[in-house]
């Protein structure tokens, strides 16, 4: 099978005028959908700007190689539209910022697809693509028919397969190991500038690539005692990093070698950043004086990391609980509040499935705080730091007070979770830096020392520091909540409002989402703003593509916007506010404040009427959960107008403003 057979004529468009990335995506992505390779475009196009979100898949002389995993692919291939007209600078993220993107590949990848020949062609497209005079070959091309056989011409050419095994009989040797996030693209285009740059330098070099097909051309251990210094070129973690132990290294995200790769190779050689560890070593930095990761940002990749491992806990066990409610009420016709009546245990059927499944739900919320401060310690000493964080969590949550028997506990929450499990990291790497064993004796740190005194000292942390000062601050916080006035709760309803809609998924929504979560956790307060925030932004960007015209008279937004407008009003009753961001990209001076503004007054809109959703399920098959569902619709629906009409309006005065100066406006 040649790379050829991965795509055919009608999947190729030469020297169209379209003139936006979004429009490009659209239409490329239709054409896999006529042709049977995906099925479902709106969750296909989700994963794509998913990917692109993540690192540039703009390249470097006019060419771009979006792609996309997801279970919406129905069998691997690719797009390819060339352009008339190059886009502008910058209208395409690119590694090289003056990038003009006129060559785009869309690769479509199956989700549960690794390791099989469709990713292993895919890959060699990438590869491919590094080739300058096959990317000049193409630009010259005016018709689909032209492409295509270029495509054959090129798989003609690369019959030949490179040799598996390098030779190494030069007087330098170094190792790559490539991977990013998808692990098609990148990873192989870096693998191939990396061996390109080596070759033009007389290095001979072996790249491991840690991509969708697993590893491949793994280097070995001979190769690894042999070799001067390694580049580890990843956005993701290295897998097997200990084999590499006492060797020079860089590391670099994955795009890097895409730029300066010869740079790379010589700074490896000559001055690496450090020397890689073993398991039970930290990496020493003493051969530069490249600055460790500062406090605040290691800090703060602590967090993000406990989070993102937290929140699959966290749907799951909303999923459960709302699966089990759902069934009780809908049909069943049961009172929902009465699922955990303990009366129910025994009496068979799906009465007591559902009464068991609603109570696994809640024994998986239990674990969210040590499945955040584990992760949390994890991000910052690795595998040492897993067991004391761990622990860390379990006080968190409470559960000393269940298995001691204590009556009436108030656990540290969130707040505790982050400083055990931040805490619990710091020790850990501590201990493991500062004993030194004999090597007959190593063994024991990291199974013994490391976890003992680790968790020890989280004890005594806790015990003395962390639930006498956080469990009494939530008690202080719960209270407060409790006695507030409607104003008060108001305002902690528009603080997370507010920052849950601020960047759509990015940092701000995540912590906000942390803290609400914690609150709703702990029983303080309810995340009715926190979900109505997650769905204003995308169905109220969505609907004002729909209305302007009957609003205003006039479109407000160019075709591509439109395009993406209805699939953001669908993804909004999904919950998956990433719909939205094309909006964001374009015009973040416009979109965030009404954004921001439009969930403020949708959530304290429901929350002032009495709205009250305390489960994290914010798209519609979690609406009928809501206590008062009426209020919440009408916050909804506040939030959604404000959103939709202030576009409208704020574009519109933008355009009128734009057209009386004598500009050209695109829509």
């Amino acid at each position: 099978m040649n790379i050829s057979m991965m795509t055919q004529p009608e999947l190729i468009k030469a020297k169209t005028s379209l003139d936006t990335r979004e429009a490009i995506l659209k239409e490329l992505t239709d054409l896999l959908y006529q042709k049977g390779y995906i099925q479902n475009t709106e969750q296909f196009l989700a994963s794509v700007y998913e990917r692109e979100e993540h690192s540039e898949t703009g390249m470097e002389k006019g060419l771009a190689i979006p792609h996309g995993k997801s279970a919406a692919v129905v069998k691997a291939g690719f797009a390819v539209m060339t352009l008339d007209k190059p886009l502008k600078k910058r209208a395409w993220p690119s590694l090289d910022p003056d990038n003009q993107v006129d060559i785009i590949f869309l690769l479509a990848i199956p989700e549960a697809e690794a390791g099989s020949t469709h990713l292993k062609l895919l890959s060699k497209l990438s590869t491919n693509l590094m080739d300058d005079s096959f990317v000049a070959s193409l630009e010259k091309a005016h018709t689909s028919k032209e492409l295509y056989e270029l495509l054959v011409q090129k798989d003609h050419e690369s019959i030949e397969e490179k040799s598996a095994e390098p030779q190494v009989k030069t007087d330098r040797f170094i190792l790559g190991v490539t991977a990013c996030a998808t692990g098609i693209a990148h990873t192989y285009m870096a693998a191939e500038a990396l061996e390109k740059a080596a070759k033009e330098l007389g290095v001979t070099i072996r790249v491991e690539k840690q991509g969708a097909n697993g590893l491949e051309d793994r280097v070995t251990r001979e190769m690894i005692e042999a070799a001067d210094g390694v580049i580890f070129a990843v956005d993701t973690k290295v897998k097997g990093r200990e084999r590499f132990a006492g060797k020079p290294y860089i590391e670099v995200k994955v795009a890097e070698p895409l730029k300066n790769s010869q740079s790379l190779i010589q700074q490896v050689l000559k001055k690496p950043q450090g020397i890689v560890a073993s398991s039970s070593v930290s990496e020493e930095d003493s051969l530069t004086s490249t600055p460790k990761k500062g406090l605040k940002s290691e800090l703060m990749t602590a967090v993000m990391t406990g989070i993102s491992y937290m929140i699959p806990l966290l749907v799951a066990a909303g999923l459960m609980l709302g699966i089990a409610k759902l069934t009780w009420a809908l049909v069943l016709g049961m009172d929902p509040g009465a699922i955990g009546n303990a009366d129910y245990n025994g009496v068979g059927g799906l009465i007591e499935f559902l009464h068991t499944l609603d109570a696994f739900g809640n024994m998986l919320f239990k674990f969210i705080y040590p499945v955040f401060a584990m992760f949390a310690a994890y991000s910052i000493a690795d595998r040492t730091g897993l067991i004391a964080g761990f622990a860390g969590g379990l006080f968190a949550g409470g559960l000393h007070y269940t298995f001691w028997g204590v009556d009436g506990g108030i656990p540290s929450g969130f707040l505790g979770a982050l400083v055990l499990g931040v805490t619990a990291g710091y020790v850990s790497r501590f201990l493991n830096e500062k004993i030194k064993l004999s090597k007959n004796l190593s063994a024991m740190k990291p199974m013994f020392l490391i976890p003992g005194l680790s968790v020890l000292t989280i004890f005594v942390l806790n015990l003395f520091i962390v639930d006498p000062v956080f469990g009494g601050l939530n008690k202080l916080i719960s209270d407060a909540i409790v006695s507030m006035s409607g104003s008060g709760q108001l305002g902690l309803s528009a603080i997370i409002a507010a920052a849950t809609a601020f960047d759509l998924g990015g940092p701000i929504n995540k912590a906000a989402g942390a803290i609400a979560i914690g609150l709703s956790a702990d029983h303080i307060f309810p995340l009715t703003p926190r979900v109505l925030a997650i769905v204003i932004p995308p169905l109220g960007l969505g609907l004002s593509t729909m209305i302007d015209r009957f609003v205003v008279r006039r479109r407000v937004y160019p075709q591509d916007l439109r395009v993406v407008g209805g699939t953001s009003f669908l993804l909004g009753f999904l919950a998956i506010s990433e719909g939205a961001i094309p909006f964001m990209l374009r015009n973040p001076l416009i979109t965030i404040p009404i954004n921001v503004v439009g969930a403020i007054a949708g959530s304290c809109t429901a929350v002032a009427l009495g709205a009250v959703q305390w489960l994290p399920l914010p798209a519609v098959w979690g609406w009928p959960l809501v206590t008062n569902l009426p209020a919440y619709l009408i916050g909804l629906l506040v939030g959604v107008l404000v959103v939709a009409f202030g576009n409208i309006f704020v574009r519109f005065a933008i355009i009128k403003k734009k057209e009386a100066n004598g500009e050209k406006v695109d829509n």
